[in-house]
Formats: C-alpha cells, structure tokens, sequence
C-alpha cells in the first residue's frame, strides 16, 4: 500500500472501531421497554386490555422485554378517570390506552402531547375526541365500538324477542350519547325510549324503581357504576329483558347483546399501538370501525324469562348460548 494512503486507513480504522464499540454499547445497555399507560374503569384486567396485550405479543412486542403497562386503578366516575390520566402523563408514559368514552375524555383532557388510543368509543367525531375518522388531526386515534349506529339493531333484537314491548330504558352514567340515536329510530319499532343519567348508585337504583313490567332495558358500553352488571342482575331477579352491548354479558346469562366483542377491540387497537410505538403519528392513523360485531343471544335467559326465541333470531345470531 503506497504511504499516501496511509493517513485514509487509519481514519476508516477509527471509524469501525468506533461503530464496533457502539454496537457493543448498545447490546450492553439496550433500549427501555415502552411504557403504556391504561385508564379504563375500575378493573385491572379488562378484557379489551387483555386483548391489547395479545395482539402486540403477536406483532412483536413482549411485555416485559418491549412493552411494560402501568394499569391505574379507578373508581369508575369521570374525576377519578381524569386523576388517573393526569397520573399517567406525570410519570411520563409513552403511550395511553384507553376504554369507553370518559375514560379517553379524561386522558385527551390530561395530553394533547402523548399519543392515545382508544377503544368502545361511539362516536369520537360527536364527541370532539377526532376531527374525522379518516384524518384525526390530534394526539388521538383509535377503535370506534359504533355504539350509536347499532343502536337500531339493539332495538330490533329486544322487539323480536319481546314483540309486545313498548318502552325501553337506557340509563346511564352522565352524558350518553347512545338515547338520542335510539330515540331517533325508536318509533321504527313502536317504542318509546326513556333515557335516565345517574351519577351514584342511590341514582341508579332510583331509575330501576321505575321500570314497570313489561318494560326493557339497555345496557350502555362504559362501566361506570357497574351499570351493565346491575341492569343483568336486575333483568335476571326480575325478568326484564335486556340488551348488551357485548357478547360478553350474554356469557354471563344476559337476554342478547349485539356488538363488538372488549377483548377483539383491544387486540384490533394493538395495530395502532405498534405502529405509534415504531414512529407513526396518531394524526396520520385513520379511526377503525370496530370488526367483527357479534349478535349473541342466551336461549336460556329466553326461558327463564318466557319469551319465545323466533326463527329469524336463530338464523342471524353468531352465537348461541343454551
């Protein structure tokens, strides 16, 4: 090798040398796992979580190596929801996933920095969570649970099942914007829609002293309260048809749901999660309509509530409990 060069090899020596050690460097001390921040109701192990960390497992990223969630408990209510995200956000998380409505309201209120992404939310145009579902333009993205569009498939299934029903209550907590979609498409099906908020358990239990026989009832998505499990309690001891907004309730002896599965919206949303973990912007990410929706019904329930299960239900539901 002729002397000139001389001065042209040690310099690319050093740089190997420095891009080997680098490499050592990094092997040594390898990136933190990603912090996810969840805030749903009060459960820890919500099934659309479950379905969340399922789904990254299978795109790649372990809990524990890649991914670590730090789950704050609730009470359920929009304050204590909101005191979780601003928890969250303090700790400096990268990401917030989140569960019904309130509980991304409350993170949206906490960030307009750190990504998030939602599940069973309704509508998240009405709402003001996205500026459209194809272009959310904010910190936000996520699976919409289509609430208010199967409001009227909800509505069909308890007339099909009960055809001498002639109102339906929809209590829930706060705001909800499912009573005026089925107020809307309520006289469709003969019905009258009797909506009622209730903000405490004394409320909720006043609302459900007002339902008469023959009268329904329709349970809301979010959790707050417990409103879903109470309204299965009572339809149960009182032999009150009900609808569900998750197969999930119907499994646990509930008349009929019609609705996206908790676990399948998580495991659906984790594609959105891995794709903000690996640099996207939730801006860019278009809001997906929750897939698939499942039709339940619990022939059992049917019984013990004597109502008749027509032909037509039988023939539509995807699943069936005996």
């Amino acid at each position: 090798m002729r002397r000139g060069n001389a001065p042209l090899v040690a310099m690319l020596f050093v740089l190997a040398l420095v891009a080997l050690l680098s490499g050592v460097a990094s092997a040594q001390h390898p990136r933190s796992p990603y912090r996810i921040g969840v805030v749903n109701d009060a459960r820890a192990n919500h099934p659309a979580v479950d379905g969340l960390k399922a789904g990254l497992r299978k795109l790649g990223l372990e809990e524990g190596r890649d991914v670590v969630f730090d789950v704050v408990l609730t009470d359920g209510t929009s304050p204590g929801m909101r005191a979780a995200a601003d928890a969250l956000v303090k700790a400096g998380v990268d990401l917030i996933f989140t569960s019904t409505e309130a509980a991304t309201l409350a993170a949206r209120a906490a960030t307009q920095t750190i990504p998030i992404v939602f599940t069973l939310v309704g509508d998240p145009v009405a709402v003001g969570l996205v500026d459209s579902l194809a272009h959310p333009g904010r910190n936000v993205t996520g699976v919409s649970s289509l609430t208010s569009q199967l409001v009227a498939k909800r509505l069909e299934a308890l007339k099909a099942l009960s055809p001498g029903l002639r109102r339906v209550w929809i209590i829930g907590y706060g705001s909800d914007p499912v009573s005026p979609a089925a107020a809307s498409v309520a006289s469709r099906f003969g019905l009258e829609v009797v909506s009622r908020s209730v903000r405490t358990p004394d409320d909720l239990q006043r609302a459900l002293g007002e339902v008469v026989p023959g009268d329904a009832l329709m349970a809301p998505d979010l959790a707050a309260l417990d409103i879903s499990a109470v309204l299965l309690e009572a339809s149960l001891s009182r032999r009150i048809p009900a609808v569900f907004s998750s197969e999930i309730w119907v499994n646990h002896g509930g008349l009929v749901s019609y609705g996206a599965d908790y676990r399948a919206q998580g495991a659906q949303a984790s594609r959105l999660v891995a794709k903000i973990l690996r640099g996207a912007r939730p801006a860019d990410l278009p809001v997906e309509s929750a897939d698939p929706i499942v039709f339940a019904v619990n022939l059992k329930t049917a019984e013990a509530l004597r109502l008749a299960v027509p032909r037509q239900i039988l023939y539509r539901a995807d699943v069936i409990r005996r």
